[in-house]
């Protein structure tokens, strides 16, 4: 054994001097930066979660398709479940679509449940700008 391998320690690697650029020092470390970073984070998905339940989700109004009969190539009847905090009303969005997947309707439906009821049910007719295939209830929220 030389005398260079003898000061080494056993558990350091040995590189030739250059080639691999710079080693970091265990003080060059930024945790901070780190937490910073993961805080920002939080923050985005914090308000995109916000946003997207502003925009789909009120667990109180929630809308249930029934059935959908009398289909012709101009209407459709669609009756529907909405489920709402009692004695309250509801906008629904309802919409038919053709059997491509295109949409022939949409239109936006008040809900008005009658005192002491949470689950009025609702019949409505959709004109139609052609054949439709099948009617859903899109959304329901608050009526103001």
């Amino acid at each position: 054994m030389t005398e260079t391998n003898a000061t080494r320690s056993s558990d350091t690697p040995v590189f030739p001097e250059g080639r691999y650029g710079h080693r970091r020092t265990s003080g060059r470390r930024r945790p901070w930066l780190s937490a910073l970073l993961a805080v920002a984070l939080l923050a985005v998905l914090g308000l995109a979660a916000a946003r997207l339940y502003r925009q789909y989700g009120d667990p109180t109004y929630d809308a249930q398709v029934i059935t959908y009969t009398d289909i012709t190539d101009s209407q459709m009847r669609l009756v529907f479940r909405v489920t709402v905090p009692a004695g309250s009303s509801a906008i629904c969005a309802v919409r038919a679509r053709s059997r491509d997947g295109a949409e022939v309707a949409r239109e936006e439906v008040r809900v008005d449940a009658p005192p002491g009821e949470r689950q009025p049910v609702v019949e409505h007719l959709l004109r139609t700008s052609g054949p439709a295939m099948i009617g859903e209830v899109l959304r329901c929220r608050a009526a103001h």
